[in-house]
């Protein structure tokens, strides 16, 4: 049987019986394309990504996404209802085959409020989730799109193995995606994917999209801010 003291997020829970709480959790699965929580749904249970990856996502009236973030196995979401009680503020869809589970609302207030390791998570957590959407927004706010898009691209990016000063998005998103993650049309991302390539800036490869000089995408993005201050 499956255990909450598997889960990362309660490795250092000291004072509760898992047990009793594993009663309380619900595990599922959930296959690609799933929706496992929708905006505005009035649940409030927490959920624990046991495996696979989601995706946290706006969808306005129009049919329009804003993705906001992509959640991986070890990762948890839905805390804010759970806290405040209040509707949920996104979609939650799974990108691939997913497994998870989830603790009604008032275990997890409790685990939280007596457990400081578990507290001092979800703290740092909410913190940094508010200055990535603060940068985010400040981004929105003072920068085009094709600055928008570098800055997507380097945050996406890791070092690329055995070459010095490049860095690798792997797998890279599909232009929609981009698109859907820096607010613009993905018509926009094509044309400034296209002008990277032609300055050599990019390489795709087979299931892997290299920045062959990163540092002069970051270069862009600072003379960008610097002017619009």
């Amino acid at each position: 049987m499956s255990s909450l003291a598997t889960i990362p997020f309660f490795k250092d829970v000291k004072s509760h019986d898992f047990a009793k709480l594993d009663h309380l959790c619900s595990w599922r699965k959930y296959e690609e394309g799933q929706v496992v929580i929708d905006y505005d749904d009035a649940s409030d249970d927490v959920f624990f990504i046991v495996s696979g990856d989601v995706r946290i996502l706006i969808r306005t009236a129009a049919g329009r996404e804003i993705i906001l973030a992509d959640f991986k196995a070890g990762q948890y979401f839905g805390e804010l209802a759970a806290i405040d009680g209040a509707r949920r503020s996104a979609n939650v869809t799974a990108m691939t085959k997913v497994e998870l589970c989830s603790l009604p609302a008032p275990a997890f207030r409790d685990i939280m409020f007596s457990e400081p390791s578990c507290c001092d998570q979800v703290l740092r957590m909410l913190a940094r989730r508010v200055r990535d959407l603060d940068r985010r927004l400040a981004e929105h706010t003072v920068l085009d799109v094709k600055h928008r898009l570098y800055s997507e691209l380097l945050r996406l990016s890791t070092p690329r193995l055995g070459h010095d000063g490049e860095r690798i998005v792997t797998p890279p998103p599909f232009h929609h995606v981009f698109a859907a993650r820096i607010g613009c049309r993905r018509e926009q991302v094509s044309r400034e994917f296209s002008a990277l390539a032609e300055e050599q800036l990019i390489v795709k490869l087979r299931g892997g999209l290299v920045l062959s000089k990163p540092k002069v995408l970051e270069a862009r993005i600072v003379a960008a801010l610097r002017t619009a201050d």
